[in-house]
């Protein structure tokens, strides 16, 4: 999968950009808030028809503009693809060769990326919510239906709070209540469903790429761990037998979940364990192991998708080079080197390894203007 170029219209600071990209390795330099992250941000976009840095879409418009544009030429292992995706205050509007897209899920999926910045070695030792959005965002690319269930899900989800809130358990409709939870449950067990999937087909690929890593010294597991554990001996593909389990458990937990006025099980609660040769890496690793940890994961989401989809998708490094050492430096080069199509934001070349790349493209950004 290949960025043959992209065209910004009234996207954040950038009032007119067309710019070609290189096949192989992008650099793009540039001081502080001057577009480099905005324009990775603005592929980002095109993958997942919303940013990775804000939930708001208006703050994708430029001051001056009331609308956003984004235009790309995606060249893909059965042809060339064009792609439109306009922001306003109306909402989006896509097109896939000149075509609108009835549904934004129609789109998600045309491009692949796979984004690393610096807050993605916080996936280990972060917040779950983190590791609940990594799922979400990769996930979604390769399946949009997940995309639809979770939409679905968090509108549920939102309905049946707001029903807790407002309402004392004692004087609470039963009937209610079951049209909630039957809902609820019958997208929370699809989200469970595919999040097992790709986590058991990631560990697969992070636990290879980690022990090359190390030298074969460390093993690394990754577990995701559902708020609603599979009672022992239910398969997780038995759809039927997790839906009366996610059923009983809202049952049994209604009494306290009218007391804080929220639903306590349901993937909104979901989390993944990372351990490193055994041991816990959240509470005992050091940085080093968690950032490699972290590396590992990223590294074997390429390699998932191009398992996926048949292809490599496109690699977005957000100013991450200048938060790795040499050794795990040298490790993310060798693996995207000459094989996936590379966009790296930098403020400088002196934070990146460049003996090891070869051939890149170098572009400047200064004040929403990039000159190579």
């Amino acid at each position: 999968m290949q960025l043959n170029k992209i065209a910004l219209h009234g996207y954040r600071n950038y009032g007119e950009l067309s710019l070609a990209t290189a096949a192989g390795v992008n650099i793009i330099i540039g001081p502080n808030a001057q577009g480099k992250t905005n324009l990775l941000e603005t592929i980002h976009v095109l993958a997942l028809t919303k940013s990775h840095r804000t939930s708001k879409d208006r703050e994708l418009i430029g001051w001056n503009a009331t609308s956003a544009r984004i235009e790309a030429e995606i060249e893909r292992k059965l042809g060339k693809v064009t792609l439109e995706l306009q922001l306003s205050a109306q909402g989006k509007k896509a097109k896939i060769n000149g075509l609108e897209q009835r549904k934004l899920s129609a789109f998600v999926g045309t491009v692949n990326v796979v984004l690393f910045a610096p807050e993605d070695l916080d996936i280990v030792k972060g917040a779950p919510g983190i590791r609940r959005r990594f799922m979400d965002m990769e996930i979604g690319q390769v399946h949009p239906a997940y995309l639809h269930d979770s939409l679905q899900y968090q509108r549920i989800l939102q309905q049946r709070n707001n029903y807790l809130k407002s309402t004392d358990a004692s004087r609470a409709s039963a009937e209610m209540l079951d049209v909630w939870n039957e809902q609820l449950a019958a997208s929370g067990v699809k989200m469970m469903q595919r999040r097992q999937n790709f986590i058991h087909k990631l560990q697969g690929w992070a636990e290879k790429i980690h022990a090359g890593i190390t030298g074969g010294k460390e093993s690394l597991t990754v577990v995701y761990k559902p708020s609603l554990a599979a009672e022992e001996g239910t398969s997780p593909q038995d759809q039927s037998s997790l839906l009366q389990q996610f059923m009983l458990k809202l049952t049994q937990g209604k009494e306290q979940e009218f007391r804080r006025g929220t639903t306590l099980i349901g993937p909104h609660r979901d989390d993944l364990a990372f351990a490193i040769n055994g041991r816990d890496v959240q509470t005992f690793g050091s940085q080093g192991q968690q950032r490699t940890a972290a590396l590992s994961l990223k590294l074997a989401e390429l390699e998932l998708m191009r398992e996926e989809i048949g292809e490599y998708p496109l690699l977005l490094l957000d100013d991450v080079l200048s938060e790795l050492d040499q050794e795990r430096q040298t490790q993310l080069i060798e693996t995207f080197q000459n094989r996936v199509q590379t966009f790296i934001t930098t403020t400088g070349l002196e934070s990146v390894n460049m003996s090891r790349l070869k051939d890149a493209a170098i572009y400047h950004v200064r004040g929403g203007t990039v000159l190579p």
